[in-house]
C-alpha cells in the first residue's frame, strides 16, 4: 500500500517523538512490504515563527490532500514563550481548533490502557490497578463550548464574560454512531456522560443518543453524569469500556484517564471525519522543559501512529504489530524517566524507538 502522510512534527518535545514514530512507521513499511512518503507540515508555535500565524491556508490545503496527519505536540510555555504575548486567535493552541476545524474532525479517541508492565506506576490503589483496565473515550471535537460565541464587555460597570455552549441533533447523532460502532468491535459497552440535570444541551445529548442506540441491540447503554463519571474513572475504572462525550467533559475526563495509566506519555490519540481520514497525536503537552534533552516519552506518539494504520488505511495487522512491540519492549523492562521505576533500564527517547522497532519484524 502506498501512504501518503502529513507530518506535523510541532512544538517542544514533538520533533522528537514524531521522528521515532516515524521510525517505527518506516519499520513496518519495510516489514510489511508498503510505501510511505511524508510531506512536511508547519502548525503552531513553528509556524507562528516562519509564517505569523499558527496554521496557514497552506498547511490546511496540504493536510486535506494528505491520506492521513501524524502531529507531535504544540505550544510552549505560557510564562515565557512570545507566542502567549499575542492575542488568542493567534497563538499556537489557536491553530489546532483551526486545524480540527477545517478538516471537519469532529470524533476524538482516546484509548486509555493500563498495562500489566506498568500497574506499579498506577497512582490508584492496588487492588484498583491490579483488575486493570483498557477503555476508549469518544469525545465529540468540533462543536460545543469550545466554538461558540464568545465575548468579553462591561454590563452596567461589570466586565462580564459570555461563553455559548451549543449543540445540534446532527453533530449529536453523527458522534454517537461512531461511538457506537466503536463499542461494537470492543465489549459492546457505552457510558453516555452528560450533565441532563442541568443543562438543556445535555437533555438534548441524551435523547438522541438513546435513539441511536435502538440502532445497536447488542450494546449496552447507560447514561451516567460527568460529575459522577470523575470519580468512577478514579474509583473503578475496570466498569467502562466505550465513554461517550461532549467536547468540554471529553477534554477533561481524557486527561483524568490518562493520569491513571500511568503517565500522560503513553496515551494515543486519534481524531477522525466522516471518511477514513484521520489526525493522530499523542495526549500530552510540548513538555518545553525538557525539549532537546533526549528523555521524552515517545510511546503514546508510536501508538498514535498505530492507530493511524488501523483507522485510516486498514492495517490492523500492521497496527498489532506495533502494539505488541511496545509491549514486549515494556515487559522487558526499558523505560523512559516519566514511567521509570526501582529495578527497570532507563532508556531515552531514541533508544525506546529503536528497540520497538527491533521487535517489529
Amino acid at each position: 500500500m502506498d501512504m501518503n502522510i502529513g507530518v506535523i512534527k510541532g512544538d517542544g518535545i514533538g520533533p522528537e517523538i514524531v521522528e521515532e514514530a516515524m521510525k517505527v512507521l518506516d519499520q513496518v513499511a519495510k516489514v510489511y512490504g508498503h510505501t510511505i512518503s511524508y510531506t512536511q507540515l508547519l502548525m503552531g508555535g513553528a509556524s507562528i515563527d516562519v509564517a505569523g500565524v499558527p496554521l496557514t491556508e497552506a498547511t490546511l490545503a496540504a493536510a486535506k490532500a494528505s491520506d492521513a496527519v501524524l502531529m507531535g505536540s504544540i505550544g510552549g510555555d505560557a510564562k515565557t514563550s512570545p507566542w502567549y504575548q499575542l492575542e488568542p486567535s493567534r497563538r499556537p493552541e489557536a491553530g489546532l481548533l483551526q486545524l480540527r476545524k477545517g478538516l471537519n474532525l469532529f470524533a476524538n479517541l482516546r484509548p486509555a490502557v493500563l498495562y500489566e508492565e506498568l500497574k506499579g506506576a498506577c497512582p490508584l490503589k492496588e487492588e484498583i490497578a491490579d483488575r486493570g483496565f483498557d477503555l476508549m473515550i469518544m469525545r465529540e471535537l468540533t462543536g460545543g463550548l469550545y466554538f461558540g460565541k464568545r465575548s468579553t464587555e462591561e454590563i452596567d460597570g461589570v466586565v462580564t464574560a459570555k461563553d455559548e455552549l451549543t449543540y445540534n441533533e446532527n453533530e449529536i447523532r453523527r458522534i454517537a454512531r461512531r461511538g457506537f460502532d466503536i463499542a461494537m468491535k470492543r465489549r459492546k459497552k457505552v457510558t453516555s456522560v452528560d450533565k441532563a440535570n442541568v443543562l438543556d444541551s445535555s437533555r438534548l445529548w441524551r435523547k438522541i443518543v438513546e435513539e441511536v442506540a435502538a440502532d445497536y441491540p447488542e450494546v449496552e447503554l447507560e447514561h451516567m453524569l460527568v460529575d459522577n463519571c470523575a470519580m468512577q474513572l478514579v474509583k473503578d475504572p475496570a466498569q467502562f469500556d466505550v465513554i461517550l462525550t461532549e467536547n468540554m467533559f471529553g477534554d477533561i475526563l481524557s486527561d483524568e484517564a490518562s493520569m491513571v495509566t500511568g503517565s500522560i506519555g503513553m496515551l494515543a490519540s486519534a481524531s477522525l471525519n466522516d471518511t477514513k481520514f484521520g489526525l493522530y497525536e499523542p495526549s500530552g503537552g510540548s513538555a518545553p522543559d525538557i525539549a532537546g534533552q533526549g528523555i521524552a516519552n515517545p510511546i503514546a506518539t508510536i501508538l498514535s501512529a498505530a492507530m493511524m494504520l488501523r483507522f485510516s488505511f486498514d492495517l490492523d495487522k500492521e497496527a498489532d504489530a506495533i502494539e505488541a512491540a511496545v509491549a514486549a519492549v515494556l515487559k522487558d523492562g526499558y523505560r523512559t524517566i516519566d514511567i521509570m521505576s526501582d529495578g527497570r533500564k532507563q532508556i531515552g527517547t531514541a533508544e525506546m524507538g529503536d528497540r520497538i522497532c527491533s521487535y517489529i519484524k
